[in-house]
């Protein structure tokens, strides 16, 4: 009796080799870093044809005029096609020798030669983009072309943006429809307002439009009253930073002893060696004052006051006051139980705020959040 072949897929399978893996996102990325959104990629060959149909005009059926009465040959099909709005301009247009006529006003011939080849090929040549990018936003906006107003809206962003035209920029954004390339104009004015203010522009936007400088000035002071707000923050920060550097301090000195103070049990490093305690120093001596100062009580001497509130600041820190080697951290935390509800409460805030200081600048080291585990 004859034995089954073994099936062939399975050896078969194993033959075939594995599909390459398709590029990833970041690689396209980093090839075009600064081509705008939404861009596709075209062959040079396609828009070389596009170009030179617009450029030679042949089998053209409509003229544009423009505002130096120039003109420029272009086909219907394709204007309506890229742009619906140029489309409905035609059809309502009137024929004359098979041929329509156009006007498009208030912008000079390059600007109108660059905006009809562009809805031919999507190309455009950079120094006439240069010359005339506020126009073509303009023309982009009227005539519905977005791929066109794209482009403008990115170059404009990516540093065509100048002091002088900054002013006409905003106006323009606002304008047509660009809140984002709106919002950068004013960080922009806000940062370099002395110099923008002196502009010719901003002589010209203050006497065509008072309500836009006044927008202008008053995002300027808001602008730095956040700048003040945030120096506030940062110095208030500073300063629960440098009492929580002092609660370490102070749980340093009265449990291991720091250079010439410390508990009687411990040996003493002595003044030169270094200390790994930022506020050690200062603590050291206000410490020393404390402990010989013949007035003392709270209220009677600025130094000492500070040494109890220090003190008490410790105390509602610690969790484990029956051990704790900080003097007087029991009575502070029996003191507490008789303290009243507005002072708990001013307290309570004051840990938050220290801690938090703390954390906002990262994880604790082990050495450095010790006194709120454990003293």
């Amino acid at each position: 009796m004859l034995e089954e072949p073994a099936s062939s897929v399975s050896s078969n399978s194993n033959n075939i080799p594995k599909p390459p893996s398709l590029p990833s996102k970041s690689y396209i990325r980093s090839e075009h870093p600064n081509r705008p959104p939404g861009c596709s990629f075209v062959l040079k060959e396609t828009k070389n044809v596009w170009d030179k149909l617009f450029e030679e005009g042949y089998g053209a059926d409509v003229y544009i005029f423009t505002e130096d009465k120039s003109y420029i040959l272009a086909h219907s099909y394709v204007l309506g096609a890229v742009s619906p709005v140029l489309g409905d301009v035609i059809q309502q247009s009137k024929v004359k020798h098979g041929m329509r006529y156009i006007k498009i006003p208030g912008v000079p011939y390059g600007a109108v030669n660059a905006f009809v080849r562009f809805l031919y090929s999507s190309c455009y040549d950079d120094k006439k983009m240069k010359k005339f990018v506020l126009h073509l936003l303009v023309l982009s906006h009227c005539y519905s072309v977005p791929s066109l107003k794209r482009v403008c809206i990115h170059l404009l962003e990516q540093g065509w943006l100048t002091r002088e035209n900054v002013i006409d920029v905003l106006q323009l954004a606002r304008s047509c429809d660009a809140p984002r390339l709106s919002f950068i104009c004013v960080r922009m004015i806000v940062k370099d307002f002395k110099t923008i203010s002196s502009t010719e522009g901003w002589k010209v936007m203050k006497r065509g439009n008072p309500a836009l400088e006044q927008e202008l000035v008053e995002a300027l002071v808001e602008a730095d009253s956040r700048k003040q707000e945030k120096l506030r923050k940062m110095e208030e920060k500073k300063v629960y930073l440098e009492l929580y550097e002092a609660m370490e301090a102070l749980l340093h000195i009265c449990k291991e002893g720091c250079r010439t103070i410390g508990p009687s049990d411990k040996m003493l490093k002595g003044s030169q060696v270094a200390c790994n305690f930022p506020a050690c120093k200062g603590l050291e001596s206000l410490v020393r004052h404390f402990s010989n100062c013949k007035t003392r009580v709270p209220g009677g001497c600025v130094h000492c006051k500070r040494m109890w509130q220090l003190l008490e600041l410790h105390s509602r820190m610690c969790s484990e006051p029956d051990s704790c080697k900080v003097p007087l951290c029991r009575h502070f935390k029996e003191k507490m139980r008789q303290q009243c509800k507005k002072d708990e409460t001013k307290w309570k805030l004051l840990v938050s705020k220290v801690v938090a200081a703390k954390i906002a600048l990262g994880p604790f080291t082990a050495s450095q959040s010790n006194f709120i585990m454990t003293c």
